[in-house]
């Protein structure tokens, strides 16, 4: 059983990312098993997931379940909760049982700063974040760590979340970390944009995007979530996502895009692609570029067992030959 303190150990943002490159691309060659999502709707807003997967036919199975509550906020609580199960690809044998938010953590920043070096502008500067959370906190350190960013505005319609996460980045980071005045100043004056809300409606107007701004979405993670409306998707001159499948189905935008005509599907790329060279991504300075997750199986079964390994040579979990 490997929870945060471990977890945390083991990993570091580069080979989170490398992991991730690895779910992407197996994805996109067809190596990767990764089926429809479960989404199964709660009391107040909360919607409780479950997914498995397996990077090829020889890797271990990888299932998360967990849930996200909004409304835990409220009373002090983490607002996802998850757990990964691994088991070992020959005898079916649970080989781990993982902190599933402390991985989640880490492959979904680490999976933005992947998607965010192939598709942000050449010299982006300023870093505007929707959405002062966990990921959204993860989001700006992860972003800072690989883009040359030397200012970061925070917006939030939660002041002590806002209050919190202004304390924690301006003492982790050496660059400046302010409040924004309102979030539409703050993507007015930002090269790059991060919507981390569970808003069930848009918190991100078209109209405020500047030519050549870059905006990555990780809250519309299920059909009724949607922190970007179809004005995005339609001023986008590049629209790249985790799994256009995944999208076009649970991604709430991409729904209601779809039922509606909004865009055409082939205006939809894989990030797999990108990273490819199937795809050529960002192609002029001037572009705004959309990237949306809703978060994938198999990136969790990639960074699972990269831990996995790494915990096994480091003797905390038992290899077969040692059972």
């Amino acid at each position: 059983m490997l929870g945060a303190e471990e977890i945390a150990a083991l990993a570091d943002l580069d080979s989170v990312m490398q992991s991730q490159a690895q779910a992407f691309i197996s994805l996109a060659q067809g190596s990767a098993q990764a089926p429809p999502r479960l989404l199964l709707n709660g009391p107040d807003d909360s919607v409780a997931f479950c997914y498995a997967s397996r990077i090829t036919a020889e890797t271990g199975p990888v299932c998360k379940f967990g849930s996200v509550n909004p409304g835990n906020a409220a009373e002090g609580l983490p607002s996802v909760s998850a757990l990964v199960i691994a088991l070992d690809p020959r005898t079916g044998e649970v080989a781990a049982l993982l902190d599933g938010d402390a991985l989640t953590a880490l492959r979904t920043p680490a999976a933005s700063a992947l998607a965010m070096k192939s598709l942000a502008g050449p010299n982006p500067r300023r870093l505007a974040v929707l959405g002062t959370g966990l990921q959204g906190q993860a989001h700006v350190k992860a972003l800072c760590a690989v883009l040359p960013i030397t200012e970061v505005t925070l917006s939030s319609p939660e002041p002590a979340s806002l209050s919190a996460a202004l304390e924690v980045l301006s003492r982790e980071l050496d660059i400046e970390v302010r409040p924004a005045v309102s979030a539409e100043l703050a993507v007015r004056e930002a090269d790059l944009v991060v919507t981390a809300t569970t808003s069930l409606t848009p918190v991100l107007s078209a109209t405020w995007l500047a030519p050549g701004t870059t905006v990555l979405s990780v809250g519309s993670f299920a059909p009724e979530r949607r922190e970007l409306g179809e004005d995005v998707l339609q001023r986008a001159d590049v629209i790249v996502v985790d799994d256009p499948d995944a999208a076009w189905q649970q991604a709430g935008p991409f729904v209601d895009a779809r039922r509606n005509g909004a865009i055409a599907t082939d205006r939809v790329a894989a990030l797999g692609d990108v990273l490819l060279g199937r795809h050529p991504g960002r192609t002029d300075a001037e572009q705004i570029v959309l990237y949306n997750s809703v978060g994938l199986g198999i990136q969790d079964a990639a960074v699972s067992w990269m831990i996995i390994e790494r915990a096994r040579a480091a003797g905390l979990v038992s290899t077969p030959e040692t059972r």
